[in-house]
């Protein structure tokens, strides 16, 4: 069984990937405890629908936010060894999903206010909390902690891949509660 509390965290610190240990309110663990934030927000969403392709596409992104995390909890010293990256292949993929969607849903040219479907709305609340996370990555990039360009660019396609998605799953929602 796995053990849960370890007790090396008391302290306030955490452990990066390799002997490295830091503030838990260093920017590396605050970024990637964000984005394991949208990753929990993505599940919400995930349990709350019916639509399998949807549960399907969820689950992808939340295998790569598995990715994207333990880049970002890898120090320098330890990044070619760890291997762990986001490509550009992993952006293209978002962008393929967010294309098909977009041939089968209109997206609106006005500003949405969540809370249409449920699902919609667990969307929508994943979709800010990937954008904080964006911001952090951001600031990681700036401050030259991270040099992978592609992980600000993937959190930037995924948010408007999880705002696709919701309009996706919302206009779904509603046809299928229209009268034959």
């Amino acid at each position: 069984m796995a053990k849960v509390t370890t007790g090396t965290g008391d302290t306030g610190y955490t452990g990066l990937l390799g002997d490295q240990r830091v503030a838990k309110y260093d920017p590396r663990p605050d970024t990637f405890g964000t984005v394991d934030e949208a990753t929990s927000a993505l599940g919400l969403a995930r349990a709350m629908t019916q639509d399998s392709r949807v549960k399907e596409i969820i689950y992808h992104i939340q295998q790569e936010l598995y990715l994207l995390m333990a880049e970002l909890a890898t120090p320098p010293e330890n990044y070619e060894k760890m291997g762990f990256r986001v490509t550009v292949a992993h952006v293209q993929g978002l962008e393929k999903i967010e294309e098909e969607l977009k041939q089968e849903v209109e997206i609106p040219n006005k500003f949405i206010i969540p809370g249409d479907t449920l699902e919609g709305a667990a969307l929508d609340l994943a979709r800010t909390i990937i954008r904080r996370a964006e911001r952090m990555a951001v600031k990681l990039l700036h401050d030259a902690i991270i040099e992978n360009t592609e992980v600000v660019r993937y959190l930037n396609r995924l948010s408007d891949l999880v705002f696709i998605l919701a309009r996706y799953i919302e206009v779904k929602s509603t046809l299928a509660q229209m009268p034959e």
